[in-house]
């Protein structure tokens, strides 16, 4: 018998593919995280949410308000990576 099948069958260890904690994620959004907040982010401000930053009047569009709302870390979306969290 294997160790891993006498760890198995003893019920002591569990057998997994993921390690058993789990980092939290990587300090920065992926590129793919950042393009789905800054397209919700946008859809917000064009129906009409209220621009969380200081933004001159002659900027009216949406994708750079969102831009500028995203660099100052001040968009209030979450995201969630994987299951279970």
């Amino acid at each position: 018998m294997t160790a891993a099948a006498s760890l198995a069958a003893s019920g002591e260890g569990r057998l997994t593919d993921r390690p058993t904690s789990r980092p939290r994620g990587p300090d920065e959004f992926t590129r793919f995280e950042r393009a789905r907040i800054l397209g919700a982010r946008a859809l917000q401000v064009s129906l009409g949410a209220p621009i969380l930053i200081e933004v001159p009047t002659t900027l009216v569009d949406p994708v750079e308000i969102a831009e500028r709302e995203f660099a100052a870390g001040r968009i209030p979306i979450t995201v969630r990576r994987g299951p279970g969290e």
